[in-house]
């Protein structure tokens, strides 16, 4: 009888369950993404391009995410098969490297499993993905957010870091403030001026037995920022500390780090100005002592550069350099009036740039020790000094004039002064100078068919000499798009090296799904987004990328 009763329980109690989790379940939403970027590969010995034993290769993704009114969950699946030429081979298999669910009521939000997250702008914490680097920092653990007194934010988070399809051995702590005084007091909420204030705190714990080296198993960092705005000027500035944190990166030195962020902008109709400053010291930040390249790295060095889009212009892309730089930045952007004899009928934009970075003043700590030794402080800095050697120049300027409803004009020059020893790690290959000018050129034939046209020339006395660009795209809106290009290395000393890198692409387009069909050659280099970068090998293939949400 007793066994009985307890069945009937369990069918009721199960049935009952069953029935909310319909419910549940039939509330809530599906969404999703889909990307797969897969290149089959050819033997070409003229750019030493070698071909791959599988002879194709495959980087794949999906996105899945369940929302029902609070409540949050997804997955990513990723596959390498194996991962495409130029991406870490520890990307190598199936799995699910990234799942998540978080609930959120009206002021607080909770998730666990995976998440990214930034603390200010991300000197001591940032986690991100950038598929094109093949760089994901994610944490997997908690996280918990807060608004419970409006116009103050408080975070705080535990977890790993993702290292590829595995997790990093440290465990990354971190907590985060930030307070806008206009919503916390009432005196100030109509007022024009704005102001914020934030803190940042981050630890990570490694344990350590090294025979030789005594480590600290906890290393922390802190940071502290302030963001003003009055009309039309926004002020930003950000200030970071770490104490001695000896790594691969830095050559275990005991150096404390510290880092320092600022800008400001002014912006009215027809001109915009930004100025920025940051000066780097000793602020490589990983979750393992012992990691290098893009892997288990806990924060962003924001890269005061411009990422130029024109082929031959990114060829010399800036690497933000953690173990010290000193940087600074200026961005113009003016329009001239419509109606006026530069303007034209409608108007022309000018956009100027100019970034320099520089190594930061670095002496003995004593006569006895050389500079960056193992094991000690490394050396010393004045903070105010800006060192003799000279990572990254680059002035460019920009102007964009329409000329009528059907053509459109962009003149774009580049003056560059790239320091490759530093940037890309050799040796012996000193300093590059090079000018780059391009004509870009948009015809619209009528309303769906558009030409574009482009013209680029490289000149430079350094590394593989003079180079010429050219490229044709025909689009046909919406679905339709044709591109041939051909970068050419004709000024290479020598001439069996003066080759011409050519490439034809198609792409189609419906709805969300997006298909693209490349063939050709690419240049081997270094491709960089916000300062991160990746290098790229010599490679000839055909490319094959479909994307597509849900």
């Amino acid at each position: 009888m007793k066994n009985k009763s307890v069945i009937l329980f369990l069918l009721i109690f199960g049935f009952k369950i069953s029935i909310s989790a319909q419910n549940f379940l039939k509330n809530g939403e599906i969404h999703g993404s889909f990307q797969t970027d897969c290149q089959y590969y050819f033997k070409d010995t003229a750019i030493g391009a070698t071909k791959v034993p599988e002879d194709f290769l495959m980087n794949g993704f999906a996105n899945f995410l369940y929302t029902n009114s609070k409540f949050n969950a997804g997955f990513r699946f990723e596959s390498y098969q194996n991962a495409l030429k130029g991406f870490d081979v520890r990307y190598k298999g199936n799995g699910i490297p990234y799942r998540f669910a978080s609930y959120k009521t009206d002021n607080v939000e909770i998730t666990v499993g995976n998440f990214y997250e930034q603390f200010g702008s991300g000197m001591i914490l940032r986690t991100y993905e950038d598929r094109g680097l093949g760089f994901d920092n994610s944490i997997d653990g908690i996280r918990i957010k807060s608004e419970l007194i409006k116009g103050i934010t408080l975070k705080g988070l535990v977890g790993n870091q993702r290292s590829f399809f595995t997790k990093g051995e440290g465990i990354v702590r971190g907590a985060d403030g930030e307070f806008f005084l206009n919503d916390i007091f009432k005196k100030l909420s109509e007022k024009k001026t704005k102001l914020t204030f934030g803190g940042s705190f981050v630890s990570k714990y490694q344990n350590s037995n090294d025979p030789i080296y005594y480590f600290p198993e906890n290393v922390a960092a802190c940071a502290g920022r302030l963001n003003f705005t009055s009309g039309k000027i926004n002020l930003y500035g950000e200030y970071a500390y770490k104490i001695n944190d000896p790594s691969a990166v830095n050559n275990l030195i005991y150096k404390p780090g510290n880092a320092i962020y600022s800008s400001i902008t002014f912006s009215q109709k027809g001109l915009g100005i930004l100025l920025s400053a940051k000066r780097v010291d000793n602020m490589d930040f990983r979750s393992e002592r012992n990691a290098t390249g893009n892997n288990l790295l806990i924060n962003y060095l924001p890269a005061l550069t411009k990422q130029h889009t024109y082929s031959l212009a990114s060829m010399y892309p800036y690497a933000t350099q953690p173990n010290g730089e000193i940087g600074f930045y200026a961005q113009v952007i003016y329009t001239v009036k419509k109606n006026t004899w530069l303007g034209g009928n409608y108007g022309t934009v000018i956009n100027l740039n100019y970034s320099i970075a520089n190594s930061i003043d670095k002496e003995k700590t004593n006569d006895t020790i050389p500079l960056n030794e193992k094991g000690t402080l490394g050396y010393k800095s004045d903070f105010f000094k800006i060192g003799n050697e000279k990572y990254f120049e680059d002035f460019n300027a920009e102007v964009t004039h329409k000329f009528s409803k059907k053509i459109k004009v962009i003149l774009f020059f580049a003056n560059l002064v790239y320091n490759k020893d530093i940037i890309e790690g050799h040796t012996g290959e000193g300093i590059v100078y090079a000018n780059t000018f391009a004509l870009d050129l948009s015809y619209k034939l009528d309303e769906k068919n558009n030409l574009r046209m482009e013209l680029q020339h490289l000149y430079t006395e350094q590394d593989k000499g003079n180079w010429a660009s050219g490229l044709l795209e025909y689009t046909i809106s919406p679905k339709w798009f044709f591109t041939v290009s051909d970068d050419w290395n004709y000024g290479n000393s020598n001439s069996k090296k003066q080759i011409h890198y050519y490439t034809a692409s198609l792409g189609f387009v419906k709805n969300a799904t997006r298909i693209a069909i490349n063939y050709g050659r690419q240049n081997e280099g270094v491709i960089c987004a916000g300062g991160v970068c990746r290098n790229v090998p010599s490679m000839n293939g055909i490319t094959m990328s479909i994307t597509s949400n849900f």
